[in-house]
């Protein structure tokens, strides 16, 4: 049986273990990475799936602010090799972002594929251009989720992070 619950902090090793075998190191490079370096994610709204003593899934979120206005960034999401395609990604989504709407937050961003996110609600934030990030970035992937009426829809500017809590190099490692 799979338990969706709030990471706690001896579950972050496990947590960075799933991202880093799906993503590998080349997550560094991406836009999305270059907005959650130095920046602490969210703590209420990560979130781990459960097996028994092992920790399968994990997901968290990032504070970023688009054009002066307060948003959440989604990702990573990451679900272990030998239980992937079992629905755990959704059941990640669904359960934080229905937290981060019982805690007031209004719109989620994140650069994926709409035919895997669109089941949590993502769409194409159109037209393309209007959320703009640091970067490369291929906008047709820049997805948007109201948790507000016409919260995303609202939005326009550059994606920025909202705080710089510690100094990090590209790596993701701290720097002294």
């Amino acid at each position: 049986m799979t338990v969706i619950r709030r990471e706690e902090p001896r579950d972050a090793a496990a947590a960075d273990a799933i991202v880093a075998a799906a993503f590998g190191p080349g997550r560094f490079a991406k836009s999305a990475y270059r907005l959650r370096e130095g920046v602490a994610a969210v703590a209420e709204l990560s979130f781990v799936a459960e097996e028994g003593a092992r920790i399968v899934g994990t997901v968290r979120y990032w504070p970023v602010v688009i054009g002066g206005e307060a948003a959440l960034m989604l990702g990573p999401i990451a679900i272990v090799a030998d239980r992937q395609g079992q629905g755990i990604a959704l059941a990640l989504m669904q359960a934080s972002l229905a937290e981060a709407k019982r805690l007031g937050h209004r719109a989620v961003i994140l650069v994926g594929d709409e035919p895997y996110y669109g089941r949590a609600g993502f769409k194409r934030v159109q037209p393309y251009g209007r959320i703009t990030m640091p970067g490369p970035v291929d906008y047709a992937r820049v997805l948007g989720l109201s948790l507000a009426d016409g919260a995303v829809e609202a939005m326009k500017g550059e994606v920025r992070k909202a705080a710089l809590d510690e100094r990090v190099a590209a790596a993701g490692c701290a720097v002294g």
